[in-house]
């Protein structure tokens, strides 16, 4: 771990991570990864106080399991875990988040030894009558030690002898400074001398006080060993408990310590996904101070990074390592949240030169070293910083070729760097292979930390030697000697990576510019569709508006009876008859499947007979409609609401105790209990239980024998410790 920490220059921000943990432990949190996540979610939502700083309790837990007694401050340890988890009980949690809290029941003879110290782990007062006289007779003696050196410095005869007025400390022990002399009026015993030649003495009458104050003080750590004694036993008879809830605990904690660190800057989750897509989104190495945010899909099996030095090829390769380390391991870093990272299980990074003297290996040799060991390797992703040190570049080319090749067949995603364009070339052709150039600013003459996929870049070495001060002519010598048709090759490179970004800055601009048309066209057609319904419903009022009137006309022909009446009324129906309310639509031509549009309805056309049509619309209703007065709709059916599925509630066992006594019943009985138990157990999230079966006739025993070797949940079975039944009880690991 802290090999591949260094080599991605993430020790410092792992480092910073942990100091939020209440204690120290891998940063490595086991389990299910998407269920940490769903929890480290819902406890976002709360603002829930820190854990106080625990001591690691392995080896405490050790020696309880050997009927040991633990000392006062390893006792008030497992109190501070337990007052915790009884603080997070008071919060009403939902979903998965409560389901677990409520799995912890704390037994109550463990809850009653948490009242029995107050925050500084002291014994409270009333805990142990003995302790409390013992504690008021320590506070009188001290009274009395006051007050018997105060009157020390109060006597008249002594006054001459003393150097002030005040008590003094010395060794622990309160004492008087007097000068030589003082043997004359004051018995007592010197304790040390000053450097001005002075006496620090105790007077005989303090120390017979001081004697009764140590054996009081002898006689409180005895009943505190005994209340220790006490505790240690209801302890050792609840191990389990305390050895789940410790576990249980630091699960906790790395939560805790993950959402106070997100809160830091800012930081995002990126879960590790299932997808063949991987691609950084405005992502920042931790190491870097105000970085330039890295984007970049590295989707396909092999990302090929060059270009310009000190361009930040080498930083791009340690950033996707990182951001595959972090999402792994589940830790929050500053990257947009449309980062996507696949799941690995190896992380390889390749990036130091092996030689040294201690190694006694070439440079290519450890190389060869390190990547043979890849070909074992299995769903891992690989990052090698400059793949062709210590060799000639054309032959390495074609072996790395190769050997890359081989490794995308395996499965493994390469990510290289590389200042040399031979093996880009030999790779170019590959269509998972992923060309990346980090780009200059000849204008500027300096790296721009930008990357443009796609192309091969240039390495500008003699731009860069120029820029950290090589004369001039040494440089123009170089170039002569480089040759003109290779400096033409890096120009025509240079020309490709130009001419690659104008390319993609077009299909940009065209995107755009198609996204906005295509916008256009939908408000256009929406808007025509609208303007239709308008008119619909203009041309149909007319129409009424006309029969009333003619309606009139007749009655009024009716009542006068004249013949010209009838003649104006029949052209006027005439003329009526002739006007149509038909939509103006263009003609379409519709087929199974399109979305249409019958007046205020939308659907799906699902059959074609003749001049009629049968839509389904979008609540699911078949209706048939002529086909001439349907028209097409763009807009996407309502998303109907899915049935809700039946789920099925295990329900949480009543108990949390992880004993059983199967003691006086009969084998069958005992089975079925048994079953029960371990039932609830696992539910519980309890891996390590405890049952009583006695010894007996051993009918009872094997009966439970039996069962437990043919239980699919029972990792393993011993018999208990002497002080918890011995060959009468099992201890059972889940």
């Amino acid at each position: 771990m802290q090999n591949i920490l260094k080599k991605l220059d993430l020790t410092d921000y792992i480092e910073s991570f942990s100091k939020l943990l209440a204690r120290e432990k891998s940063i490595i949190l086991e389990g299910d990864i998407n269920l940490h996540f769903k929890l480290i979610n819902e406890l976002s939502r709360y603002d829930i106080n820190e854990p106080k700083k625990v001591e690691n309790l392995d080896n405490q837990l050790v020696h309880l399991q050997k009927q040991g007694i633990l000392k006062v401050y390893e006792i008030y340890e497992f109190i501070k875990i337990i007052k915790y988890f009884n603080y997070l009980k008071r919060f009403n949690f939902e979903g998965k988040l409560q389901e677990w809290i409520d799995k912890i029941i704390i037994p109550s003879e463990i809850n009653s030894v948490c009242d029995y110290f107050d925050e500084k782990s002291n014994l409270k007062h009333g805990v142990n009558d003995d302790f409390d006289r013992v504690n008021e007779a320590i506070k009188k003696n001290k009274e009395q030690i006051k007050q018997s050196l105060y009157k020390s410095i109060n006597n008249s005869n002594l006054r001459t002898y003393l150097v002030d007025s005040q008590v003094h400390y010395v060794n622990g022990e309160e004492c008087l400074l007097v000068r030589g002399g003082f043997n004359h009026v004051l018995k007592a015993s010197v304790l040390d001398r000053s450097n001005s030649g002075f006496f620090y003495v105790l007077p005989h009458s303090v120390s017979s006080l001081k004697q009764a104050q140590n054996d009081l003080v002898n006689k409180k750590e005895e009943i505190l060993l005994k209340v220790c004694k006490d505790i240690s036993s209801t302890f050792e008879k609840n191990l389990m408990f305390l050895k789940f809830i410790n576990k249980e605990f630091d699960r906790f904690d790395h939560y805790q310590a993950r959402i106070f660190f997100a809160k830091i800057d800012d930081k995002n989750f990126i879960l590790p996904s299932k997808k063949k897509e991987n691609k950084l989104v405005k992502f920042s190495h931790p190491a870097l101070h105000d970085p330039k945010p890295i984007s970049i899909d590295f989707t396909k099996s092999v990302v090929m990074i060059t270009g310009v030095n000190a361009g930040g090829k080498t930083m791009m390769l340690k950033s996707i390592l990182s951001a595959v380390f972090l999402s792994k391991y589940l830790l929050p870093y500053k990257a947009s949240k449309e980062t996507v990272i696949g799941s690995f299980k190896n992380i390889n990074a390749v990036l130091d030169d092996p030689q040294s003297v201690k190694n006694d290996i070439s440079t290519f040799a450890g190389r060869m070293v390190e990547f043979s060991k890849l070909f074992s390797a299995k769903n891992a992703i690989v990052g090698v910083d400059e793949i062709e040190l210590g060799t000639d570049s054309d032959e390495a080319a074609s072996l790395f070729k190769v050997i890359i090749e081989d490794l995308m067949k395996r499965d493994i995603k390469v990510i290289i760097t590389t200042h040399h364009k031979r093996l880009a070339a030999l790779m170019a052709s590959n269509d998972d292979v992923e060309l990346i150039a980090a780009l200059y600013d000849e204008e500027n003459q300096k790296p721009t930390y930008d990357f443009l996929q796609g192309t091969i870049g240039k390495s500008y070495a003699f731009e860069t030697a120029s820029r950290y001060g090589i004369p001039q002519n040494v440089i123009k010598k170089a170039k002569e000697v480089y040759g003109e048709d290779k400096d033409r090759l890096n120009e025509l490179i240079q020309r490709s990576s130009d001419l690659e970004r104008e390319y993609k800055l077009k299909i940009a601009k065209l995107d755009d510019e198609i996204e906005n048309m295509q916008r256009l066209s939908r408000n256009l057609k929406e808007q025509k569709e609208t303007l239709d319904d308008q008119i619909y419903s203009e041309k149909s009022k007319l129409h009424k508006e006309y029969k009333d009137a003619r309606d009139e006309a007749k009655k009024a022909i009716k009542a006068k009876l004249v013949k010209e009446g009838h003649q104006h009324l029949n052209i006027s129906h005439k003329k009526a008859s002739e006007i149509e309310t038909k939509k103006v639509v263009d003609p379409v031509e519709l087929k199974v499947g399109d979305r249409v549009k019958y007046r205020n309805t939308k659907g799906t056309l699902i059959s074609i007979k003749g001049k009629k049509a049968f839509i389904e619309n979008d609540m699911g209703m078949k209706v048939q409609v002529k086909l001439e007065d349907l028209q097409r709709s763009g807009n996407p059916p309502k998303i109907k609401t899915p049935p809700k599925k039946a789920t099925v509630n295990v329900q949480k066992p009543d108990s949390g105790h992880v004993k059983l006594d199967l003691h006086g019943q009969r084998s069958d009985e005992a089975v079925d209990n048994l079953d029960k138990f371990l039932s609830d157990a696992l539910i519980a999230g309890f891996d390590e239980v405890l049952v009583y079966h006695g010894i007996g006739t051993g009918k009872l025993s094997y009966a439970v024998k039996k069962f437990l070797d043919s239980h699919p949940k029972v990792k393993a079975y011993t018999d208990a410790h002497p002080s918890q039944g011995g060959f009468g009880a099992k201890v059972i690991k889940l």
